[in-house]
């Protein structure tokens, strides 16, 4: 009895000692990442000054259908088929899959495992080994059948916070595609409207061959009167050859362009030539919406992809924490297992086995912490791409209003200069046909009503494509409907959310 009482202290005492060398090893596993961490914090909108650029003005964010705007039916069709057939469209569709898929694959690791298997071997065994006779020496047929089911406790969430990230990771994707559809709208607007002032300055061009045509004829008169010569009329036949080789060229950049709008639809360069001339309005007035700053946020879908992005990393990081802590895995199996056929489906040969298994890192080399300063990296880079994200969209549409607005102040001189202009032209040539002024002078008028013409549609083109970009800097139409969750999390402190596990 007094050594059964020994020998069951003596256990005891093993136990424990065994227990508290796996203490041990847990405390300096945890205790491993000591001194890893950031100090990089997201940015808020209303950290930076905007008051004076972007000034509150009652207006409205962009509707999904910004284009309808400028009422031309024909744009919000190019708008649909480019939605609808564009490459890029189908490569963020398939980011998203692929996203998606990654995330039910790191949810199937949360839940147990159940697997089943079969094997059948024909095997000769060895007669001097450690299978006894009668088998030892001859030919024998094995069967096995287990079904056997896994289950990862996950105590420390590993598997949990790489769910978390992967799902952040989707909720990323779909901003980016959302990023995607913004860039291929605006682009198609933009070409269109660069394909409305192509036809604008053809307009002018046209105009300007008629306008030395004129010259011409009114030189052929005045030298059959003796006012001019062949030097003239030369002149006169010069700058008539570079009006129409100006419209040339126009042809060719409407064609182009063209082509251009049917690579954005995703079709190919015929589809460009079935496109009509654009009847683009004026737009909407430019009005800035109030609370700028702090709802662009939620509203440009590039900074919320880079949002969700951080939130990815954060969990990523508590997930390489967890690695430093043991994985306690539970496991358990039933099945048959036999010598032949004939005694395989016997309850003899039943098979099982349950318990659990612990993997509890000690020494690594250092490849742990190594991992984990690699997912701090990841997170700094993710938070400086958010804030440089932010940034760039409040310059972004403090720079479009800002051009919005010195067009407008541009336009009104312009149209006056441009009135001034073509008076003087008319005048010109009134006095050129009567005798009472050169060439020259009418040359130099001619010119200057060309370039005002070019200017005030340049102007009146260039204001539109503006408007169109400070749509797409609001990010046109775009509403993240997502959880508010992560994002308070993230923009409150999220160093210290990741530096508390």
């Amino acid at each position: 009895m007094k050594a059964q009482i020994t020998k069951s202290t003596s256990g005891v005492r093993a136990m424990q000692a065994g227990l508290s060398v796996i203490m041990v090893a847990v405390l300096s596993a945890c205790v491993n990442y000591a001194g890893i961490h950031s100090d990089q914090q997201m940015a808020e909108p209303q950290q930076f000054q905007t008051t004076q650029s972007l000034p509150a003005e009652s207006g409205h964010w962009p509707a999904p259908d910004w284009a309808d705007q400028f009422g031309d039916a024909q744009l919000k069709a190019l708008i649909d088929e480019a939605l609808k057939d564009s490459p890029s469209i189908a490569q963020a569709r398939a980011r998203i899959a692929g996203a998606q898929a990654y995330a039910d694959t790191a949810k199937a690791s949360t839940l147990p495992r159940v697997d089943a298997s079969y094997s059948l071997t024909r095997q000769q065994f060895s007669g001097t080994s450690e299978i006894p006779p009668p088998y030892a020496g001859t030919w024998q047929t094995q069967n096995s059948a287990l079904l056997s089911l896994s289950y990862d406790l996950d105590l420390w969430g590993k598997n949990r916070e790489t769910l978390k990230a992967a799902v952040s990771q989707v909720q990323a994707s779909e901003a980016d595609a959302e990023v995607v559809k913004l860039t291929l709208t605006t682009a198609v607007a933009r070409t269109y409207n660069q394909l409305a002032r192509l036809y604008v300055l053809h307009d002018i061009a046209q105009q300007e061959v008629e306008r030395r045509e004129q010259i011409d004829r009114i030189t052929a008169g005045r030298i059959a009167t003796g006012l001019d010569t062949q030097v003239e009329r030369k002149t006169a036949q010069a700058n008539l050859a570079s009006a129409r080789s100006a419209l040339a060229a126009l042809d060719g950049s409407i064609l182009t362009t063209r082509y251009q709008l049917a690579a954005l639809l995703g079709e190919g360069p015929d589809r460009g030539l079935a496109i009509a001339r654009p009847a683009l309005g004026v737009g909407d007035e430019v009005r800035l919406p109030d609370n700028l700053p702090a709802d662009l946020v939620s509203r440009r879908p590039d900074i919320v992809a880079a949002r969700w992005r951080v939130d990815a990393i954060t969990h990523e990081v508590k997930e390489a924490k967890a690695e430093f802590y043991p994985d306690i895995n539970l496991s358990a199996a039933i099945g048959l297992d036999s010598f032949g056929f004939g005694r395989f489906l016997t309850a003899a040969s039943r098979t099982a086995n349950a318990g659990p298994a612990i993997h509890l890192p000690i020494f690594d080399a250092g490849e742990l912490r190594a991992q984990l300063r690699g997912r701090y990296a990841d997170f700094d880079d993710a938070v400086a791409t958010y804030n440089q994200t932010l940034i760039g969209a409040l310059s972004g549409v403090a720079t479009q209003l800002a051009q919005i607005r010195s067009s407008d102040v541009q336009l009104g001189d312009a149209q006056v200069a441009q009135q001034a202009a073509r008076e003087a032209d008319d005048l010109a040539v009134t006095q050129y046909k009567g005798g009472l002024t050169n060439q020259l002078t009418v040359l130099n008028a001619d010119m200057n009503t060309l370039q005002a013409d070019q200017a005030v549609a340049n102007l009146l083109m260039d204001r539109r494509d503006q408007q169109i970009a400070l749509a797409s800097a609001l990010g046109g139409g775009y509403v993240d409907t997502s959880s508010d969750a992560p994002r308070s999390a993230a923009l409150a402190a999220p160093s210290n959310s990741v530096a508390a596990r």
